[in-house]
């Protein structure tokens, strides 16, 4: 099991993961578009294949978030989805980005990995791009949760 950062013939297997999740309303669908924009954002996981993807997003100078974190089914429970997030805190941490967030279902997860509870409404309002784009809009079910990477 190897995590790396994404490169472009990643896309097309991340975005099979992410949208298999997405279409059980489990996360954010993403556009093959967007995926490729964004390719320099993502970490992925492989054995023979792509089996778990994450994305650190830098939104201002001391703010990013985690996007799009998915593990496939077979794969969890093997400490996968940590490890991404451990991998977008130290590039959070070494870019000068000392607080990261993220939108969630799991909450449970991130708190376990140090994050804490926050509500949504004090999160900078550019976040909110991606939501007009979400078929729940404006009537978000997802949990903010944060973490400062400087106390970590």
């Amino acid at each position: 099991m190897k995590i790396r950062k994404a490169i472009c013939s990643d896309i097309a297997h991340v975005h099979k993961l992410i949208n298999e999740y997405a279409s059980n309303g489990l996360m954010l669908p993403r556009s093959l578009n967007e995926l490729y924009e964004n390719v320099r954002d993502y970490y992925v996981c492989e054995t023979d294949e792509i089996v778990a993807a994450c994305a650190l997003h830098v939104l201002w100078e001391d703010l990013a978030e985690i996007k799009s974190l998915v593990v496939r089914a077979a794969a969890q429970k093997q400490g996968i989805g940590r490890r991404l997030i451990d991998c977008c805190k130290t590039e959070a941490l070494n870019m000068g980005v000392g607080r990261v967030f993220a939108l969630t279902y799991v909450k449970e997860f991130f708190i376990r990995l140090g994050f804490a509870e926050i509500d949504k409404a004090l999160l900078p309002h550019k976040i909110w791009g991606d939501c007009i784009r979400c078929p729940k809009f404006p009537d978000c079910d997802e949990q903010a949760v944060i973490i400062n990477v400087k106390n970590v």
